[in-house]
């Protein structure tokens, strides 16, 4: 219960810059500013497994120095000593997301403490992973010394948008687009082809689409130069439509429309 109130239009709002990256050569720096504002996360690193014996490092950003090195260290041996590993194979023939257990440092061997969490200063970290087909892709979330491990607070919120964070990621190291392409033109083609978004009116896409962009209902009254009340309306007329109560299930609807169409061209 504790991370679903922790899913507030703040933390939707915070997400939304992530999800439009997504296949963008920003997407490393959307990301990592994403988890900042979320739970103040210094670092993260995205693994894939392709097998038990297949490990790679696809994304290293953040505060930690080593991390390139961490990676290629984890990739070549210490992923099999990961003791998050059963958990994450385990998971192979569910379709959602896995949310890994909270980190304590007596999970890991005394070898493994010392590579990746003393000499490196992390004091905490926070884990998911999806699977899509045969490939897993491993997200981790990490705090070094002058931050402080997680908060129960930050834990619920990390806990509330890791399935999300964990499908944008997918999809992004799954996306081949074009890098001139307007990260907004996705979410157009999505409202104007893809159900249950299509159904909406001209004028409730605009308004759904800026919602999706994190603006204020005051700030998009102002940019369509229309009255308050009337963006209030046209929001509450998609919401209708669409069946949801909240900034929360918007997100959630158009996440699982990218995670899940083509490449659009």
């Amino acid at each position: 219960m504790k991370a679903a109130r922790a899913f507030t239009p703040d933390v939707v709002s915070d997400i939304t810059p992530a999800l439009l990256a997504i296949g963008r050569d920003s997407f490393p720096q959307a990301l990592i500013g994403t988890l900042r504002r979320v739970a103040d996360v210094g670092h993260c690193m995205v693994f894939s497994f392709a097998g038990p014996r297949s490990a790679a490092c696809l994304l290293d950003v953040g505060n930690i120095p080593t991390g390139r090195d961490l990676g290629i260290a984890y990739s070549e041996h210490f992923h099999q000593a990961d003791p998050n590993r059963d958990a994450v194979f385990e998971g192979q023939a569910q379709a959602a997301p896995i949310v890994l257990p909270n980190f304590a440092r007596r999970m890991y061997s005394d070898g493994y403490r010392k590579i990746f969490f003393d000499d490196s200063d992390i004091v905490d970290k926070f884990a998911s992973a999806i699977w899509t087909g045969d490939t897993c892709f491993y997200v981790n979330f990490y705090r070094i010394t002058e931050q402080g491990r997680f908060t129960r607070e930050q834990i619920a919120r990390l806990t509330a948008v890791a399935p999300a964070v964990s499908a944008a990621v997918a999809r992004h190291f799954q996306y081949d687009e074009a890098p001139d392409r307007d990260p907004m033109a996705r979410l157009k083609t999505l409202f104007a082809t893809a159900e249950p978004l299509a159904r909406l009116t001209a004028r409730e896409k605009e308004v759904c689409l800026r919602i999706l962009s994190g603006f204020s209902s005051e700030a998009i009254a102002a940019e369509l130069g229309i009255g308050l009340h009337s963006a209030l309306t046209y929001r509450k007329r998609a919401y209708d439509k669409l069946g949801i109560s909240s900034q929360n299930q918007l997100f959630a609807i158009a996440l699982r429309l990218v995670a899940s169409s083509r490449p659009l061209n």
